[in-house]
């Protein structure tokens, strides 16, 4: 296994990332819908692949962005994040 380097996240990267983690949610969930309701049609075509494509791709980028919160929230080196914000 290759040594990890921890680093602190900045709380400006901590923001952004709850924020796409949201994102990434969200269009699960529509995706999911979509293709729910494309289900009870028979016909077949290209809209069902492309959401197909749309959930796979967000469901492969939610994990790693949840993993990276959760380990940036047990850290124990706040003290790096805040020392990265400015002060005024």
């Amino acid at each position: 296994m290759a040594l990890v380097k921890r680093v602190a996240l900045a709380p400006r990267a901590v923001r952004q990332l709850r924020r796409v983690r949201s994102v990434y949610a969200a269009g699960m969930l529509l995706s999911a819908l979509s293709l729910l309701s494309f289900a009870g049609s028979a016909t077949g075509g290209r809209r069902p692949v492309i959401v197909g494509v749309f959930l796979v791709v967000l469901a492969e980028l939610l994990p790693p962005t949840a993993v990276q919160l959760w380990r940036h929230g047990r850290a124990e080196h706040r003290s790096t994040a805040r020392r990265l914000t400015p002060l005024t």
